[in-house]
């Protein structure tokens, strides 16, 4: 039980990871002009989510509940991964109402067709970047709370 409370704090960790790498570069992003954020987010992160995101959330997501159910009967180590599970699933929410819309759109344009209101683009998926760091915070100290009680 303890590798398993081990192995959900390390997941924990990796997941919030990306969304507060995004946090950390915010205040440079909403600098770049439309072509240059266009070219961000069509090169730079690219395969990210597929690849490393969606995995460690479900991953921490799963893992949250895997320790609730077996931790039961430990209501401190329960609630708190209770709290991990939800926090995770708000990650998961998050994405698919705030980004996953965004990356649709960016995926099928060019710089030739930017919207012009492509900066209302990029502040819903900064956003949802912002909540999913809050919420994989949330998570994250959830999971240190299973994992020392």
């Amino acid at each position: 039980m303890k590798a398993v409370r081990k192995l959900y704090v390390l997941i924990a960790a990796l997941a919030v990871l990306a969304p507060a790498a995004h946090v950390l570069e915010l205040p440079n992003k909403l600098a770049l002009d439309g072509a240059l954020w266009l070219a961000v987010q069509q090169h730079l992160y690219r395969g990210w989510g597929p690849f490393i995101g969606a995995p460690l959330e479900i991953g921490a997501l799963v893992l949250s509940v895997v320790v609730a159910v077996l931790c039961r009967r430990d209501r401190r180590v329960a609630r708190a991964a209770v709290v991990g599970a939800a926090a995770y699933a708000g990650m998961i929410a998050t994405f698919f109402v705030f980004n996953a819309p965004v990356n649709g759109v960016v995926s099928h344009v060019t710089i030739a067709n930017l919207p012009p209101d492509w900066p209302l683009l990029r502040r819903q998926w900064e956003t949802g970047h912002c909540i999913a760091a809050l919420l994989g915070v949330i998570g994250l100290a959830a999971a240190i709370r299973a994992w020392l009680s």
